[in-house]
């Protein structure tokens, strides 16, 4: 009677592993990770105004650094292009990763924020405020999140940013040093592994042989 039993099991498990290999062992999706946080940098801007003066089209790059950042984002570099309005004693600009904003053809610019396994790269737009008297650059703008490495591995979202820095009046081409404050809204996919067909068929087994050796148990205890 064992052996028959057991021999009812036998197409069954060949049943399974061919529905199994049919289907990938892969991952099914879930509710996102959400991480929402902001972190205060340091940054120094260098503007290029060798670009293309003839258009007021300048290069812009900032670099940030937060040593108690969290994720391990201590440091970002940002690039993008920007074009300059005069307007009396202050200069009034607009600024975009991309040169087509501009009517220009080339490089689509980019950021990157890294300093520990976690990477972030995002794609910037916005405008800035060069106030001459008062010698300040004030800055405000959007990020828009294209991926990752680590806990960002596949991130999507935005970033905010607000951004002020002096000018030194003796020499307004020099490193522009001041603060920002960039406020983070992201979304990375939440995996679970899903069952393969042999996890599938071990969970049968053994209930399979549980249910045999009860039914063993019961005779035997019938036959006493």
């Amino acid at each position: 009677m064992l052996h028959s039993r057991i021999t009812w099991l036998i197409p069954l498990a060949f049943t399974l592993v061919g529905f199994g290999s049919s289907v990938e062992s892969a991952t099914a999706q879930t509710s996102d990770n959400i991480y929402e946080f902001s972190i205060p940098y340091t940054v120094f801007t260098d503007i290029d105004t060798t670009f293309r003066p003839d258009l007021n089209i300048l290069k812009v790059t900032d670099r940030g650094e937060s040593p108690d950042a969290l994720y391990g984002l201590t440091n970002f570099l940002s690039n993008a292009y920007a074009q300059a309005e005069f307007r009396g004693t202050t200069i009034s600009s607009r600024f975009d990763a991309d040169p087509a904003v501009f009517g220009l053809e080339g490089e689509i610019l980019g950021d990157r924020f890294f300093g520990s396994s976690n990477e972030l790269f995002t794609r910037s737009s916005g405008s800035f405020e060069t106030d001459l008297v008062e010698g300040r650059i004030r800055g405000a703008g959007n990020l828009v999140v294209l991926g990752g490495t680590g806990l960002f591995e596949n991130a999507t979202g935005t970033v905010t940013f607000t951004q002020e820095n002096s000018i030194n009046q003796l020499d307004p081409t020099a490193t522009a040093v001041g603060q920002a404050t960039l406020n983070f809204s992201l979304r990375t996919p939440r995996t679970v592994p899903e069952p393969t067909a042999t996890t599938t068929l071990i969970g049968i087994g053994v209930t399979g042989a549980g249910f045999l050796l009860r039914q063993r148990r019961l005779r035997s205890a019938g036959k006493s």
